[in-house]
């Protein structure tokens, strides 16, 4: 497999490796740029008070996003080529150039993070399947995903989406730990196989996989409509994310 040893230890992204954007084909390059900062061995994405919608006016509720994605492919302008479409027959609205950054298939994927969040926020890291030959290549392995409103509450597991031969495994599972604080969280991807640790300690196993590469993204949200009289800059906080073949 691709090897990643991603330590921010630069002033920015490694442009061959990070796409500082979230879905823009199905947005803009522009509303979906991320807030962020790579600084002092950490890279930092936010969303300040001043950040615009996401999608806006084609999203059902209104969303921010600071995100990044370890590849970018979509098909030209009115195709319905593209990863992860929130609508039937989605049509892509903006060109963009094809990047294949990191995308692995199979092996030890981890990151170390902290999220500071609200009710009105979360934060996640998740990998999704690259579409490259259509969508049932869509799976979805999410190793982490938290929203403010239950903190200990960690969603690991496996969505299908267009796959049609995967099942939908995934659950919020309840965790004694502070995601304010560091934790290191990962999986271990084989053939018909996901192992997920945080910390170390397995949590959970499920006996099914995708068998197709995968592009990393993680990012932090910030939902407006909900608990709109809450006034926070939510964040994410990563120290490394590494991909390395498994043992």
């Amino acid at each position: 497999m691709e090897l990643l040893d991603e330590h921010f230890t630069g002033t920015d992204l490694d442009p061959a490796i990070w796409v500082p954007h979230y879905l823009p084909h199905w947005s803009s390059r522009e509303s979906s740029r991320p807030t962020y900062q790579v600084r002092d061995g950490e890279l930092r994405l936010s969303i300040p008070p001043s950040q615009g919608l996401w999608a806006e006016g084609i999203h059902e509720t209104p969303l921010r996003v600071s995100c990044i994605q370890s590849a970018n492919f979509s098909g030209p302008v009115g195709s319905t080529v593209g990863g992860q479409p929130f609508l039937e027959n989605q049509r892509v609205r903006e060109e963009q150039q094809t990047l294949w950054g990191y995308t692995p298939l199979y092996g030890h994927i981890e990151i170390r993070m902290r999220g500071e969040v609200s009710p009105r926020s979360m934060v996640a890291f998740w990998m999704s399947g690259i579409e490259d030959t259509g969508p049932a290549r869509s799976g979805e392995i999410c190793v982490m995903e938290t929203f403010g409103t239950a903190p200990r509450d960690v969603g690991i597991g496996l969505h299908k989406f267009r796959d049609p031969r995967l099942t939908e495994e995934w659950s919020a599972i309840p965790l004694e730990i502070d995601i304010a604080e560091f934790h290191t969280y990962a999986v271990d991807w084989r053939p018909g196989s996901l192992v997920f640790t945080v910390d170390g300690e397995v949590v959970r196993t499920i006996d099914q996989a995708p068998d197709y590469p995968v592009q990393l993204e993680l990012g932090v949200f910030d939902f407006p409509d909900k608990f709109p009289e809450i006034e926070h800059t939510p964040e994410l906080v990563v120290s490394h994310v590494i991909g390395r073949p498994l043992d």
